[in-house]
């Protein structure tokens, strides 16, 4: 049974309201699939601007998701309150990973400014 419970969550089962979601991407590949391509440019600046301060290692983005990895010894937790703190959000996907995520509310200036003030977080911690 706990096999059959694990399962099920792996392929989104636990989603009880996942119609929702459907609804939702289903509305953006309608009305915004022309934009994604945005999405895309505005990772590859925030990677550009990023990569390598503070030691850093920006994994080129393939779409709107950047990941960065922080040199041996560094830790995401105060880098992303440092980006927060100037109202940038950041996701700490490990203990030495931060995700940055693109989309249709991120202009190409607030791109830049998210890369700036991460950048300087990465620099300062």
């Amino acid at each position: 049974m706990e096999i059959a419970w694990t399962a099920r969550k792996l392929f989104g089962g636990a989603m009880r309201q996942s119609g929702i979601l459907a609804a939702a991407v289903l509305y953006a590949l309608d009305h915004h699939i022309e934009r994604l391509s945005e999405d895309h440019d505005n990772a590859r600046l925030l990677a550009r601007t990023i990569d390598g301060a503070g030691g850093a290692r920006v994994v080129p983005p393939d779409t709107n998701i950047v990941m960065i990895d922080l040199p041996t010894g560094r830790r995401s937790a105060p880098v992303v309150a440092a980006a927060l703190a100037e109202g940038v959000r950041v996701s700490e996907w490990s203990d030495t990973r931060i995700r940055l995520v693109t989309h249709l509310d991120v202009s190409a200036d607030d791109a830049l400014r998210a890369a700036e003030v991460v950048r300087d977080a990465l620099e300062r911690a």
